[in-house]
């Protein structure tokens, strides 16, 4: 059976309006389909901004909510999803990420829809041989307890409900993208938030630890290739550039002419702060905390990951890290998030390999 785009095919995609989300959407839209955004009641809409959509407010909670709604549609992509590390009512994390994930899937399945796309996470993963140095793949079975925060813990139950949807006949595929950067990360999302921290001035050291830097606009065309390509219940990493939090930093500098940051905390440093953070802040003031302790937990953790599955089965490519953090860098910069002070002391220098 073709999976191919074509031109005036209807395409839902849910989470339309995120960071990744809305990629897709621009990479869909230059295809020439029509574009269904779902979006969450009363959520920020500033991605889709000048972009012919069609815009629905959809609570994939309620399986009412989802009657009728894929009509027509031939194509799903599954992005949305709550996401924190400092949840105040930990329980709508289920509801969002589980049950939301099951109601889309058996809804858009019922509709007699070709394939849908969900979006995981490598968060779902296992990390144990990158103590060793070999990257995590798709086969690499998480440890329960470095699932940390109700982000993680949902996300992987969710993939376990959609897998056993997909072995009932749901046609599905999934993608597990690996931590995105560059343009509309309005939010800021955690990987937007170290180059917007270290743009300001706010990264006063770092912790030797490492990750996979991919640029959302890579990320977003995996989506398309994994609906073309891909096959039905076959997971696959889609990311870039695994590099150290020395080098991403180092080449922040040298991108942006900035002064590079270079004293190094010990691994227990982010562990120590996000503890006191926790406490202060989330347990006695009830508020968000700045630095929470699943943050510090995944700060100090090294998460990297080999998607040759995605390049040898589906034609995935990716950019260089130093261009999706330019492109990251440059965008916050344009759009208001770095102080005045800050952004004149900035001297932009392409990537090399750059155009």
């Amino acid at each position: 059976m073709s999976f191919e785009l074509h031109k005036g095919d209807r395409v839902v995609v849910t989470g339309a309006a995120g960071f990744i989300g809305s990629a897709v959407v621009r990479a869909l839209l230059a295809r020439d389909v029509d574009v269904v955004a779902f979006l969450e009641p009363g959520a920020a809409t500033s991605n889709l901004d000048g972009l012919d959509v069609e815009r629905r407010e959809v609570d994939i909670t309620g399986e009412s909510q989802l009657a009728g709604a894929f009509e027509g549609a031939k194509y799903c992509f599954h992005l949305a999803a709550k996401f924190g590390f400092w949840p105040k009512d930990a329980a709508s994390f289920y509801d969002v990420n589980v049950r939301g994930s099951q109601n889309v899937v058996r809804a858009a399945t019922d509709a007699g829809v070709k394939r849908i796309v969900f979006t995981s996470t490598v968060a779902t993963l296992g990390l144990w041989e990158t103590k060793e140095g070999r990257p995590s793949n798709e086969d690499d079975v998480a440890d329960i307890s470095h699932l940390y925060g109700n982000y993680k813990q949902t996300k992987y139950v969710a993939e376990h409900e959609v897998l056993r949807l997909a072995a009932q006949g749901a046609p599905v595929v999934l993608v597990l993208p690996t931590m995105p950067h560059g343009p509309f990360d309005h939010r800021p999302t955690p990987s937007g938030k170290v180059v917007l921290d270290y743009l300001n001035g706010r990264m006063p050291g770092y912790v030797d630890t490492a990750m996979n830097v991919a640029h959302v606009d890579d990320l977003a065309a995996g989506h398309l290739l994994a609906l073309e390509r891909g096959r039905q219940g076959r997971s696959y990493i889609c990311g870039g550039e695994n590099i150290t939090m020395a080098q991403l930093l180092r080449t922040l500098a040298d991108v942006t002419g900035l002064p590079p940051t270079e004293r190094r905390f010990p691994s227990i440093f982010p562990m120590i702060a996000g503890r006191v953070s926790s406490f202060i802040e989330g347990d006695v003031l009830g508020r968000e905390p700045r630095v929470s302790l699943e943050a510090a937990q995944m700060a100090s953790t090294t998460m990297t990951f080999d998607d040759s599955r995605a390049r040898a089965e589906i034609g995935y490519s990716s950019r260089p890290a130093s261009q999706a953090l330019f492109d990251s860098a440059q965008w916050f910069v344009e759009h208001g998030y770095v102080s005045v002070e800050r952004a004149r002391m900035i001297s932009w220098h392409l990537p090399k390999g750059s155009d």
